[in-house]
């Protein structure tokens, strides 16, 4: 057998590391773009995320199947999950409440375990308030979370599919936290010059 050139020894191993690194980074990090405005104004139509998707559980490639947890979702955190009524698509919302805890809402007031929770991101687009016998939107619970589970709400609280209609998150759904905001663009904009919006490039999501 004829013995492979240095050159294509260098090609082959380049190769293969090139190949190792993107399986690595696909496994770590995962990009998403935002289609709606459920979580504005801290997420905005446009906008595009990098995700760490070892932040809370590490799976069976192509699966949902955990096999190891390696964090804990935090009250506030921003998460990308499977979303429950359709597992073909991802959603982004924020923590709210996890196992264990009582969530309440009396008229758009989030109250966890008794306490105000509500938070500075929170935003409202509408004044009305909605009796829960009607809807979920402004009055709803008291819940419990189960085991294993998370209490998710988008921050547009008005217009917002979350635990209050589909109701809590399952710990196999987990995909990752949010971190970043890599890239972000108005497509509205008529102005060629305010297309991306630049001031967004590179914020960190709180």
């Amino acid at each position: 057998m004829k013995p492979k050139s240095k050159l294509r020894q260098y090609g082959e191993s380049i190769a293969i590391a090139a190949i190792i690194a993107l399986s690595v980074k696909s496994l770590v990090f995962a990009s998403y773009t935002i289609p709606s405005g459920s979580m504005e104004p801290t997420l905005l139509v446009g906008d595009y995320l990098i995700a760490n998707r070892l932040s809370y559980v590490m799976k069976v490639p192509l699966t949902d199947i955990v096999v190891l947890t390696l964090g804990e979702p935090k009250r506030g955190d921003i998460i990308i999950f499977r979303y429950p009524e359709d597992r073909s698509k991802d959603f982004v919302k924020r923590v709210i409440a996890k196992k264990g805890d009582v969530v309440e809402i009396k008229d758009k007031v989030v109250y966890v375990n008794g306490r105000r929770a509500d938070i500075a991101a929170a935003h409202f687009i509408d004044s009305r308030m909605i009796p829960g016998f009607i809807s979920p939107r402004d009055n709803y619970g008291p819940v419990t979370v189960p085991e294993d589970s998370y209490f998710v709400m988008g921050d547009n609280r008005d217009n917002s599919a979350d635990s209050r209609f589909w109701g809590f998150l399952k710990k196999e759904d987990l995909v990752g936290k949010a971190e970043i905001i890599y890239f972000s663009r108005d497509l509205k904009a008529t102005d060629p010059l305010r297309y991306v919006r630049w001031h967004r490039l590179g914020s960190w999501l709180r």
